[in-house]
């Protein structure tokens, strides 16, 4: 399952501005989306991901996101950092 790549991951940026940071600095390995975040966040962060070569995985739900993150709420988008 993708979570464990989240899990093992060194660094992680969670959330619409801290993964569009990683992203457009080309620091992003991969983003991770869940399925049932908003569309209107999640679709710009798709085109940006596309434009710019990032693989993007999708996860079925923010809660389990947020978990795989270790933090208590849930994340829409977690981009996996190179360091």
């Amino acid at each position: 399952m993708s979570y464990d790549k989240v899990k093992q991951a060194g660094k992680l940026s969670i959330g619409t501005k801290q993964a569009t940071k990683a992203i457009e600095s080309g620091m992003a390995a991969e983003v991770f989306i869940a399925k049932d975040a908003d569309p209107h966040i999640t679709n710009k962060m798709v085109n940006l991901c596309r434009k710019l070569g990032v693989q993007v995985t999708y996860v079925d739900s923010m809660k389990q996101l947020g978990k795989a993150c270790g933090i208590e709420v849930g994340a829409a988008i977690a981009a996996v950092v190179n360091e």
